[in-house]
Order: C-alpha cells, then sequence, then structure tokens
C-alpha cells in the first residue's frame, strides 16, 4: 500500500520493471532502473534480514551508525523520490505471459494480495529462499539442496544468475539471494545496484544502442567539466562514435541514438548554484527522518558550547 493507503495497482497492471524486495538491494537497484525512468514497482512486506538487526553500525556514511527504523525510512523515501511505486506485499509467483501477449510483457507476478502485474523485467532482491521464481525454472538449474544444521532443504541456488545479476532467463536479474553478497547491508546494496546497472545496459542494447556505449552512467557533472574541446557536442559525437565502433544500424537510427546519448550527457551539467539547491534540499530531507528532540538535543549542546568558549 502506498502511504495514503490507496492500492498502487489500480490504477495500472503493467510496469517495465518488477523489483521484488525493498531492502538495501532492491532500493539500490530500483533508484537506478527509476531515475533511468522505466516505470518500476517494488513489493516488500518488510520481512527482511535488515529487521533482525539491532543497530546498524558499518554503513558508510553514518559515522555513529543508525538505527534500522530511520535507514528503512530513509530507503524508503529514496524509492519515492526517484519515482518508484512501493507496495507492501510479497510475491508468490513469477511465470512467464504467453507468447502472443498483447503487450509484449515476459513475465506476470503474482502477489500474496491476489494482485497479477505484467512486466518486461524481474529483479529479484530479497533474502528469502526464491521459491517464487520456480515457475520460470524450466531446466531444474535454478535451486541446489543445501544442508542446515543436518537438516536439508531445497534452496536458490546463489550460483544461478552470472556475477552481473544475468541469467538464463531472459528478462530475470537477480541480485538477492546472493550467497555471501546478501549477508550485509552496504554489500546487498552495492550488488543490487550493479545488477540494475546489468539490466539497463541489456535495455539499451535491445533499443539499438551498440554494445560500446550501452552502458549507463548515474552521474552529474560539475559545469566545469564541460569545457574546451568537451564543451562543443561535436567532440562528445567523435566519442560517441569511436566507441560505438561497428554497428548494422541504419543511419537514422544511429544519429537518433546518438543525439540522445548526448542529450543526456549534457543533461548532467550541474551549475554552483544548483549544487548548493541541491546540498539544501538534501539536508532538509535528512532532517525530516531525524526526532525533533535530537535537532533541539544538538542545538541546545551547540549552544552551550558556544558560550563556553
Amino acid at each position: 500500500m502506498t502511504e495514503d493507503g490507496s492500492d498502487a495497482t489500480d490504477a495500472a497492471d503493467r510496469y517495465d520493471v518488477v523489483v521484488v524486495g525493498g531492502g538495501p538491494a532492491g532500493t539500490a537497484a530500483t533508484v537506478f532502473t527509476a531515475r533511468d525512468g522505466l516505470d518500476t514497482v517494488v513489493f516488500d512486506r518488510g520481512a527482511g534480514a535488515l529487521d533482525r538487526c539491532a543497530f546498524l553500525a558499518n554503513y558508510p556514511g553514518f559515522p555513529a551508525g543508525i538505527d534500522v527504523g530511520t535507514f528503512q525510512g530513509l530507503l524508503a523515501d529514496h524509492l519515492e523520490t526517484a519515482g518508484a511505486i512501493p507496495v507492501e506485499d510479497s510475491v508468490v509467483s513469477v511465470a512467464r505471459t504467453a507468447a502472443d501477449a498483447d503487450d509484449g510483457a515476459r513475465f506476470v507476478v503474482e502477489t500474496a494480495d491476489d494482485r497479477r502485474v505484467r512486466t518486461d523485467y524481474v529483479l529479484a532482491a530479497a533474502w528469502y529462499d526464491g521459491s517464487y521464481l520456480e515457475p520460470l525454472d524450466d531446466g531444474d538449474e535454478m535451486f541446489e539442496l543445501h544442508e542446515h544444521h543436518g537438516e536439508e532443504h531445497e534452496r536458490f541456488d546463489p550460483d544461478y544468475p552470472d556475477d552481473d545479476g544475468r541469467t538464463p532467463v531472459e528478462g530475470l536479474y537477480v541480485a538477492s539471494p546472493a550467497g555471501g553478497r546478501s549477508a550485509q547491508a552496504v554489500v546487498a546494496a552495492g550488488n543490487g545496484a550493479h545488477v540494475a546497472r546489468s539490466l539497463l545496459e541489456d535495455h539499451r542494447v535491445a533499443a539499438g544502442y551498440p554494445e560500446g556505449v550501452a552502458a549507463r552512467y548515474d552521474w552529474r557533472r560539475r559545469a566545469g567539466e564541460f569545457s574546451g574541446k568537451w564543451a562543443e557536442r561535436d567532440r562528445w559525437r567523435e566519442y560517441f562514435e569511436a566507441e560505438a565502433g561497428d554497428h548494422d544500424l541504419d543511419e537514422a537510427r544511429f544519429v537518433e541514438l546518438r543525439e540522445r546519448y548526448l542529450d543526456e550527457a549534457f543533461a548532467t551539467k550541474t551549475t554552483d548554484e544548483e549544487i548548493e539547491q541541491r546540498t539544501e534540499e538534501a539536508h532538509h530531507r535528512l532532517l525530516d527522518h531525524l526526532d525533533d528532540e535530537h535537532i533541539r538535543s544538538y542545538l541546545e549542546r551547540q549552544d552551550a558550547t558556544a558560550a563556553d568558549d
């Protein structure tokens, strides 16, 4: 459910990407896909491993650590800011659509609350056993027998996806379960982002981008980087053509993709004024997640320190 209690899937049951799991891996992945313009829905019911953590002390950027509740609030805020749709529900099944599906979707996703969502891509980022993916396991290669405390049970094979999260099932990517890469929040987040970039690269290749220029970089550039020869679009055109190498695109399509690439690059240009505005907004957003009492206590300590000086 969304924050206002409405059903996020009432208006549409077709998305570009379904992410299963809204923890560090799923959030990191979603931020990349949603910011790249892919309609992304995230299913999460709050049953992740992070809920069992007493206090998060080893995530970079929080020198004194951060309580799990505040961290999860920041993750949820980031999902919505990126333009994704978070839904409080768990996925129970992912299956292929019929080959002649009218909307071209690859998968139909079913949830515990009887939702049915059609999508082009599924990115698994849930720490639990991955049994919801069983309908896709045509070759009996997705799961393995695992011994735990003397008992054997079937679990998702962490070696089924490759190191970049790609799987033999076209359109299916796995960030978690991923063995040791799911064991710590910061590693899971990094792996989720990496797998999302694999998805985006494949999506761009499918759209016609030559492989040499298909990788997606979500990166803001200072205005000073667009200076000298790099201030001119012709220099960027030369770069694109060199990196694209040999291709089988017709000239019109190649020019269209090249100019889109240039538009994306120049859209990252960020002036000093924009940096200042973004910084102020970012600090305010962080304050939104802090307890007012703690903010007042901090300010009182600062005032006392200043008075002593």
